[in-house]
């Protein structure tokens, strides 16, 4: 029989030196989690001890040069681990972005004039701008309508504007600007029976829940480790027989560069990929704790990945309840609109709302004086603020929960926008 579930943040909260910081005498609340994590002690330790003992470039015959492949090897289980595919399938660069530039230069390749891309607009510009670019080059891009009402994905227009011409799905697991999570399994499908290849920006969704990325069966996958405890990595999942079709800006040659090298340009950034593999260490070390809580989710999966799924279910099941507190009590403010999914819908922990009377830049800087980190704007979710109509209107605010978040936390934000309200 599976345990009961209580989460122990003050163990985790150990881990994170950030969290000994203070504004004005106040810790520091870091509820800005969306835009990126705070790093545990684990993965400062391993990209500081790179750059002090081991650094040094590939091809050498000397020790720390050797270390390198033992590096980069192990970034790539560990991050295999972290998505449930084969190391083979992971790549890395600067950021998500990059990797889908990349991404997208190399389809074009295969592409002609007048074939389709379909994306929608709950995407980050990670995973839109990259084709608004190929539009200008002859293809067609259409854009599948976020339905203001549910704030979801309108999933009628997205059935309409998906055809046989359609070569690319582009797709949205989780909207950094809303919370929205997708269906992206079920596009997924719509989209290869047309033939499509799939591209999902996990970027937002891999912060708080577990991926199987053969269980959605996308084609390529895209998320960043600075949202998930590491440094500024970009991390991409492609399949591997796409790997091996696809052309890509290399200066290899192609006949040399091999698997995900082959998508690489230049050596990557070691220091940063040791701290790859601790940010996946620290999830599993966390998960490790919890497993027996999660007997169900984890039939099947042994070692790492196992520990890896406990991780992220133990980090979904504690943020979702401080979120909903935090939903609920915003909405109790009095000209407070919260914005996102209905209650019972499937969402991230991370909350947007705007206040009357108040610009979002005058929200997050009255939090920010009391020691409340959070962000206000368009995220770079553009077209999501476009149609929900706050593009030139300051977007929203955002706060968003991670492990290390406390009830103290919530309680503190909630009392800094009843006190600006009540002093309106």
């Amino acid at each position: 029989m599976a345990k009961d579930f209580r989460f122990d943040a003050a163990e985790v909260r150990k881990q994170f030196p950030a969290l000994k910081l203070e504004v004005e005498g106040a810790p520091i609340a870091y509820l800005d989690g969306p835009g990126g994590t705070q790093i545990p002690q684990r993965v400062l330790d391993a990209v500081l001890q790179y750059m002090v003992e081991r650094n040094a470039n590939e091809g050498g015959n000397f020790k720390a040069s050797a270390f390198c492949d033992i590096v980069e090897d192990g970034a790539r289980e560990a991050a295999a681990d972290l998505l449930g595919c084969s190391p083979e399938e992971i790549g890395f660069n600067c950021s998500s972005t990059q990797n889908n530039t990349n991404f997208a230069h190399a389809l074009a390749r295969q592409l002609e004039p007048g074939d389709e891309i379909l994306s929608n607009e709950l995407e980050h510009r990670a995973n839109i701008a990259p084709w608004m670019q190929l539009a200008k080059d002859g293809y067609t891009l259409k854009v599948a309508r976020l339905d203001t009402e549910t704030q979801q994905l309108d999933l009628e227009d997205f059935k309409a504007k998906l055809s046989p011409k359609t070569k690319l799905v582009s797709l949205n697991w989780a909207s950094n600007g809303l919370g929205t999570v997708t269906d992206v399994k079920e596009l997924i499908r719509m989209a290869h029976e047309v033939g499509a290849i799939t591209v999902v920006d996990a970027v937002h969704y891999a912060a708080h829940f577990p991926i199987d990325v053969k269980d959605i069966d996308t084609d390529v996958l895209i998320c960043s480790a600075y949202k998930w405890f590491g440094p500024h990595v970009g991390v991409i999942y492609m399949k591997k027989e796409l790997i091996q079709k696809l052309d890509f800006y290399n200066v290899m040659c192609e006949d040399i560069a091999e698997g995900p090298r082959r998508f690489h340009m230049g050596t990557p950034q070691y220091e940063l990929l040791s701290g790859v593999t601790e940010a996946v260490n620290f999830i599993a070390g966390v998960g490790e704790e919890y497993a027996d809580c999660f007997e169900e989710e984890l039939e099947g999966l042994s070692g790492r990945r196992r520990n890896v799924v406990a991780g992220m279910t133990a980090f979904d099941r504690y943020e979702s309840e401080l979120a909903r507190q935090l939903r609920f009590g915003l909405r109790d403010i009095p000209g407070v609109r919260v914005y996102g999914p209905a209650e019972g819908q499937p969402r991230t922990p991370t909350v947007v709302f705007r206040v009357d009377g108040f610009s979002t830049e005058e929200v997050t800087k009255v939090l920010g004086d009391r020691g409340i980190n959070s962000w206000h704007g368009d995220y770079y979710a553009v077209e999501i603020m476009d149609a929900m109509g706050f593009l030139n209107d300051g977007g929203m605010v955002r706060l968003g929960l991670a492990p290390y978040c406390t009830q103290s936390d919530i309680d503190r934000a909630l009392s800094a926008v009843r006190s600006m309200v009540a002093g309106r």
